[in-house]
Order: C-alpha cells, then structure tokens, then sequence
C-alpha cells in the first residue's frame, strides 16, 4: 500500500531546473532511501513533499489523494538546516515547537517528559541550546521532528553531528518507528546507512531519477560476479577459461581467494574447477555495496 507518491515533479528557479520529472513511491511502512550529490535536486523535492515550495508541474499524494495544507501536521520534517533558537532552554524549545505541531500545553509537557528520559539527558533540560554541542542539538531536533508523533517522517542528514554511539541510538529509533508503522523518507549522504536501514530507495542526478528499486534487488541487478572462496591448502595455483583471479590471501589454515566469474559460466561449473584441485572451505558472493553502486551511477551517468 503506498503512503506518498510524486507524479512528475517539476521545480524550476529562474532558467535552472531543480526537478525534471520526478516520480517516487513510497511503500507505507517502510523506510525510503532519497540519494542524490549535492544540487541533485533531493532537498527541493523535500520541500515540495513538505508544502514549503509548490511544484511548477506534478501532484503529491499522501494516501492516494492529493495533498493537502492540513496534512503537514502529520508530518515530522527534520530539514539539513537545523533550526533551533540558541538562547531558549531545551525543555521550553521542545515544548514551544511541540505546540506548533498541534499538542496542547498537557500534552506537549508530557511528551517533552518522555523523551528526555528516553535519552538519558534530563539534565540538560534548563540549559540553554547554545550551550549544547552540535550533536546534542541534534537530539533536541530529532525530539521535535517526532514528538507529535505523526505518520509520515522526512529526515534530511539526520546523522550528521552524530559520533557513532548516537548515530546507532538514532538507527534503532527509526527502526523502531518502522515497526509500529510509520512510513520513514531519510535523505543522506551515509550509504552504510542506507544498507542496514533501507527497504527501497531513489537516486537522483541531475534533477532526475536515474535509479529506483528495492536496495537488495538493486545490489542484485549491479553484481559483478565475484566469489569469495576459502580453500585448504596455502595457495591457489589453477588455469581456467571459466574465471579469473582478482587476489590471494593466505589465511591461518587456508587461502582466501576472489574470484570474477565469465558471465556465460554457472556457479556449478566455476565450483567444479576449483574442486578438482582443493577442498573449499567456503563460498560466497560479493555483492556491491550501495556507495559503489552510487559512485558508479553518478560518476557514469547514461
């Protein structure tokens, strides 16, 4: 079931085309991966889904219906700018912005309460923001971005400013509102992000998208054919038609070997060869990673 879809999206500033066309699906539920360098086009696209810009052409939909001005009170819209007020306290900045999104005085205590508990910083309640680091800061508005707890989450950089430690609190967080069914847009630039965290993603170059899919079906389709092979022995040492030898590595027992199969010759066949000659420890493929996969798409645009 879909929660948002774009239907050729068009964005133009002067003689510059930000959009050109641009279509998404986003699956409800899931978490959507928006790729793209910088200038591609990804923040305009955002600020469109948000209602901060209108599009010169194509529609939104939220729920198979156009959208509309009342539905960015379900949205929870984290923008790559931050924008907190330096010199108010962190609890009173929580619930200031938690009553803009429409929760009464009650609620937004509460929920303010909650959260701050939640990540352990209730002391840092009375200070003011300037005084927090970058990474903290980060926190606070991530707590705002979900406060009022809506259906949709559209989260631009979210993990800049995080040290690993919070960049994996941030992770789970999002996995877990995954799980009780919020659908989840998360533009960035960290493509390890994108592996253990997306179920499908756009890439957009240029203004346009230029790939869209599954991320597993994705890193399927890119796959270049190599093996990594363990075998007993402490070295490989065999000629075939059938595959050539990137490296060697020789392990405490074995020898670890990659391999780039022909793509006219099966698995079967390639394990054969090496059978005849050593015993194999083990066998897998090597998948591209997602960062590969961009470098390629955006270095080598068709």
């Amino acid at each position: 079931m879909l929660y948002l879809e774009t239907q050729d999206i068009v964005k133009q500033y002067g003689n510059y085309t930000a959009l050109n066309g641009v279509s998404i699906k986003v699956p409800k539920g899931c978490i959507y991966g928006l790729l793209g360098p910088n200038g591609a086009g990804k923040s305009s696209l955002i600020r469109i889904i948000n209602r901060i810009t209108a599009p010169d052409a194509g529609k939104v939909l939220i729920n198979e219906r156009e959208s509309t001005a009342d539905d960015i009170f379900n949205i929870g819209y984290l923008p790559e700018e931050r924008g907190l007020y330096k010199k108010m306290k962190v609890g009173e900045h929580i619930i200031f912005l938690a009553r803009l999104r429409g929760l009464s005085v009650e609620e937004a205590r509460q929920k303010t309460n909650y959260w701050l508990n939640k990540f352990g910083i209730t002391s840092w309640e009375n200070k003011k923001v300037e005084e927090l680091s970058k990474g903290m800061q980060q926190k606070i508005q991530f707590i705002a971005t979900v406060i009022h707890e809506p259906d949709l989450y559209i989260l631009d950089e979210p993990f800049s400013g995080f040290d690993p430690v919070n960049a994996e609190l941030l992770k789970n967080e999002l996995l877990d509102l995954k799980a009780k069914g919020k659908t989840i847009i998360l533009s960035t630039h960290n493509m390890e992000s994108v592996e253990t965290l997306c179920d499908e993603i756009s890439l957009i170059n240029k203004s346009q998208v230029v790939l869209q899919g599954n991320v597993k079906e994705i890193k399927a389709q890119y796959k270049q054919h190599i093996f990594k092979l363990n075998i007993s022995g402490d070295n490989f040492d065999i000629e075939s038609s059938h595959f050539s030898v990137l490296s060697q590595k020789l392990e405490k027992d074995s020898v670890e070997v990659r391999i780039r199969r022909n793509d006219d010759v099966s698995n079967s066949v390639l394990l054969s060869d090496v059978a005849t000659k050593y015993e194999i420890l083990s066998f897998e493929e090597e998948l591209p990673s997602m960062n590969d996969i961009f470098i390629q798409i955006v270095s080598n645009p068709a």
